[in-house]
């Protein structure tokens, strides 16, 4: 069977396992393997010789390896150093010292105990990162500490991949190769940093002023698969070089825009990889054995959790604390594959014991997020001093509200919290205000601010901040999902109270307010009518009439600043969200079905999309009334998603 058959069929596939596992809120790798485990030889053997593809797909590995060296920063290592090299590094190192004793009972060598601990210690970067953003959880004692447990294994994941590959060697063979390996790797990396460093700002910068995204794309590719080829020139790895490459430009003011470009070569060529680890899973030999599959599961889960929560226990923190990192990153992840498929390819480890651990792998991701979800509900359940805890610290919110009346509740300390505060103080308003970020809570509280640490999306704590005497909310962080929950949170101790939510722009303004939020306050709009009212003013419009303008455009929510016509440039925003709201001008000719009819007759805003504008002969209409007859040569705005967009435009031109 030829390559591209294959790869289309492998596209394909994961197109339609990708749309199902994301409606259904699940990490799309799983989705991948699923799809590889389907097609495999194992299953239908629908792939004959997938060489060519498995090669296509090591590029995979090369662009993450990249993506992690883009967030490698010194300065941020340095700031987690003793969460990342300490607790990541003890956590690296006794997993693999737990795996090497255990594997060892069974009658396995040391070189695959040591290759299999590498590949159960990972954890899943990608979806508890997700997971920690979403809960509002970065900022948190155990964010930090899962966030840095994370940085390090990325960063083992380089070394393993060079030592690894010695296993398959005698021991005196190994330790040469290594020796050479460890030269190579100094002598490689030392010209790399020290010339690289120098060379990447100032190549970067001449690449820039070309101004061409194409010419910025293929510059990224050069630099990515060239130093990879150079690392395994040297006899070393292609993810080594990518890694290296992945720093240099860390270093430099190009590195988002580099990240941005990478991510669709990143994430296409990474399903096929997880596809191709797909295909290794023999499902009727796990099958067969599936209570050993269950017993590995139970035993990564359980000997994972007590590790890194003992090893959080050491490093000061407390039993909840720990017992949260350990909930956090008991799991599997996505580089546990990758150490895996190294370890089949040397057939370091007999094909019952690799079949497994890889099946234990995927369902322990599936776990993951299912773990993270209760994690709350079994620290208070196992770590008594949790309790005492979480009631002290609501005790101390309470203790700063018991004599308050009709005081503001600020939900997030941030900026905007900080600059809201201080209006509210120069008005004499008292407030109290939440946040989770406790070096942010230490300093303010300090300086006399009233604010103290808490998770404003947790109703205990809206009620030790006393809500029920509050007069109004007011939400400073642009999480939609997050001021949803204190949003249903709010409804129900106290329905009348007034909230006021702030946005980013007006996507999600229509949700907020659905949702309870008295006023939705988007950065984008009022950031324009002040830039409006500024150059109004400037230009001779009286004060009073701009005020007037921009008090009218508060109390009709912004309806007509609403969308915004999207052009060659909103290309990579709307790649990313086909769900915003936007303006589309439709030209009216003649054979339109729209002439002669009322906007009316065509019932368009029934169908998700409003008629915000008709132009004619250079006279435009606001706000159309459904008697507005069209004619030749109108143009009519349209105010929509894409998909609702189009539907109009049909009915409008076509009938």
């Amino acid at each position: 069977m030829e390559t591209l058959p294959i790869i289309l069929m492998l596209l394909g596939a994961s197109v339609v396992t990708v749309i199902i596992f994301r409606r259904l809120n699940l990490p799309p790798v799983l989705g991948y393997l699923l799809v590889g485990t389907l097609i495999g030889p194992h299953a239908l053997d629908l792939v004959e010789g997938f060489a060519g593809v498995q090669h296509l797909a090591e590029f995979g590995v090369v662009f993450l390896m990249f993506s992690i060296g883009l967030e490698f920063s010194l300065p941020k290592l340095y700031a987690m150093k003793r969460i990342v090299f300490g607790l990541g590094g003890l956590q690296v190192l006794a997993t693999l010292a737990a795996v090497t004793a255990i594997v060892s009972i069974f009658g396995l060598s040391w070189q695959a105990g040591v290759a299999l601990g590498g590949a159960l210690a990972m954890s899943s970067t990608a979806v508890l990162t997700k997971l920690l953003t979403e809960r509002l959880e970065l900022d948190a004692k155990h964010g930090r500490e899962v966030m840095g447990v994370l940085l390090f294994q990325d960063l083992a994941v380089v070394p393993l991949l060079i030592l690894i590959p010695s296993f398959s060697r005698s021991p005196e063979q190994m330790a040469v190769m290594m020796g050479v390996a460890f030269i190579k790797a100094v002598v490689v990396l030392s010209l790399v940093l020290f010339f690289g460093q120098r060379l990447m700002s100032r190549w970067f910068f001449i690449v820039a002023r070309g101004k061409s995204a194409e010419l910025f794309m293929l510059n990224v590719l050069l630099i990515t698969l060239g130093l990879a080829w150079l690392t395994e020139a040297a006899g070393l790895s292609l993810a080594l070089g990518a890694f290296v490459a992945g720093m240099l430009i860390s270093e430099t003011e190009y590195r988002h825009q580099v990240e941005e470009d990478i991510k669709p070569f990143r994430d296409v060529l990474m399903g096929l990889f997880f596809v191709t680890i797909g295909m290794l899973l023999d499902v009727p030999l796990v099958l067969q054995n599936l209570p050993l599959v269950l017993i590995v599961l139970a035993l990564v889960l359980t000997v994972k959790l007590a590790l890194i929560t003992g090893l959080s226990r050491l490093f000061g923190s407390t039993p909840g604390v720990a017992l949260r990192t350990g909930l956090w990153l008991c799991a599997g992840g996505e580089f546990g594959f990758v150490l895996l498929s190294e370890i089949k390819r040397l057939h370091l480890v007999p094909s019952l014991a690799l079949q497994s651990v890889l099946a234990a792998l995927v369902l322990s991701m599936l776990l993951a997020p299912i773990i993270v979800h209760y994690s709350d509900r079994l620290v208070l359940r196992f770590a008594a001093s949790e309790w005492l805890m979480r009631s002290m610290q609501l005790t101390m919110i309470a203790a700063q509200t018991m004599s308050t009346e009709k005081h503001a509740v600020i939900c997030g300390f941030g900026r905007s919290g900080q600059y809201l505060a201080r209006f509210m103080a120069q008005e004499d308003v008292s407030y109290i205000a939440l946040d989770l970020d406790p070096e942010r809570v230490r300093e303010a509280a300090a300086a006399g601010e009233n604010v103290v640490y808490g998770d404003a999306t947790r109703r205990e704590t809206l009620v030790a901040a006393g809500v029920s005497r509050a007069s109004v909310v007011i939400i400073t962080f642009a999480d939609t999902r997050a001021a949803e929950r204190v949003l249903h949170h709010l409804r129900e101790l106290k329905p009348g109270l007034p909230v006021v939510v702030r946005t980013l722009d007006e996507k999600d303004f229509e949700q907020l307010h659905r949702a309870g939020a008295a006023e939705v306050v988007p950065e984008t709009l009022e950031a324009s009518m002040m830039l409006a009212s500024h150059a109004l003013i400037h230009v001779g419009v009286p004060i009073n009439r701009v005020l007037k303008r921009v008090r009218q455009m508060r109390m009709a929510r912004y309806r007509t600043l609403r969308g915004f016509f999207h052009g060659e440039s909103d290309r990579e925003d709307d790649a990313h969200d086909n769900e915003e709201p936007r303006l589309h001008s439709v030209p009216l000719v003649n054979g339109a079905y729209a002439i002669g009819r009322t906007l009316g007759d065509l019932t368009i805003g029934g169908r998700g999309v409003e008629v915000t504008v008709v132009r004619r002969r250079n006279i435009r209409a606001l706000e159309p009334s459904a008697e507005t007859r069209f004619e030749a040569g109108d143009v009519v705005v349209l105010l929509g998603v894409p998909a609702a967009l189009a539907l109009a435009e049909g009915r409008l031109l076509k009938g």
